[in-house]
């Protein structure tokens, strides 16, 4: 808002203006987001998926349409973020031909998940059938309640030496 149009033409409250819109526009520079993650949020957006829970696995289930398993990457990072992103690219055009309508999505599929602490990141395994990623994560054994720890008592015999009595 510009202090003059509401009568006010101090030059002080000028200079207080400019350098309040000058940290303004420095802030928004410094906060926006990069290129890389406007098109990494762009890509988990538009990546649809369906997360099943067995009593012996976690199950992701992950469209990627037009993507062979050689362009998926399934991969697992920090001990417990499993990551599966892939990139379906253009087809090149052969001589002649032109897009019309191009409304299949091309470009670059990225989901991330948080695994459960009980995911075993050891035994994963990833099948891509019909444009469908299915990546089963196997859960740990529950641990073994601890049994509660026996201790022996043993049978020894107390001796008493009773040296002088005194009895009154």
């Amino acid at each position: 808002m510009d202090l003059r149009m509401m009568g006010f033409d101090d030059p002080i409250l000028h200079t207080l203006q400019h350098m309040l819109n000058a940290t303004d526009e420095a802030d928004k520079s410094v906060n926006a987001p990069t290129r890389t993650y406007v098109r990494d949020a762009k890509a988990m957006a538009a990546t649809p998926a369906d997360v099943k829970e067995y009593p012996n696995s976690y199950v992701f289930i992950i469209d990627m349409p037009g993507l062979k398993s050689g362009n998926i990457k399934v991969q697992v990072e920090a001990d417990n973020l499993l990551l599966i992103s892939g990139e379906r690219k253009r087809e090149e055009e052969k001589e002649g031909a032109k897009y019309v309508r191009m409304e299949r999505r091309v470009g670059k599929f990225m989901r991330k998940f948080v695994l459960p602490e009980n995911a075993n990141t050891d035994a994963i395994s990833a099948v891509c059938q019909d444009g469908v990623l299915t990546v089963t994560v196997e859960k740990l054994p529950p641990p073994e309640p601890k049994k509660p720890k026996t201790i022996e008592v043993d049978n020894a015999r107390m001796n008493f030496t009773f040296s002088s009595v005194v009895l009154l």
